[in-house]
């Protein structure tokens, strides 16, 4: 199995329940991980996944507002899946920077793994 990362993806957005969120955004850091089935000598793209094709499916979805991070997730996790029919497997995690929970000093976040059946 081939695994390929996309780590430490930063994005304002506005994803959550609170009105503050939605007019004001919050900065996001996302992770990314898809695995294929490895060919030995992958020697073309199209043998692998492209990193960039997964980054603007990320993009796309982080821009779109979310209430819950749970629900971006899982969305992000189809429509990587639609993206490319080799992946087999992606493992992704989201976390909100700067929650709006008083005195909080840290993040909080979610992930998510799937499997998808060929």
């Amino acid at each position: 199995m081939l695994t390929i990362h996309l780590h430490n993806l930063l994005f304002h957005s506005f994803h959550g329940m609170y009105k503050e969120e939605k007019i004001l955004g919050n900065n996001f850091e996302v992770n990314v991980d898809v695995s294929i089935k490895a060919q030995q000598n992958i020697t073309k793209l199209k043998q692998s996944v492209d990193y960039v094709s997964l980054y603007t499916v990320i993009k796309e979805v982080m821009d779109k507002p979310t209430p819950l991070l749970e629900m971006l997730v899982q969305e992000l996790a189809e429509k990587i899946r639609l993206s490319d029919e080799k992946i087999d497997s992606v493992n992704i995690s989201i976390k909100k920077l700067n929650p709006p929970i008083g005195n909080l000093q840290g993040t909080v976040g979610v992930s998510y793994s799937k499997v998808f059946q060929l």
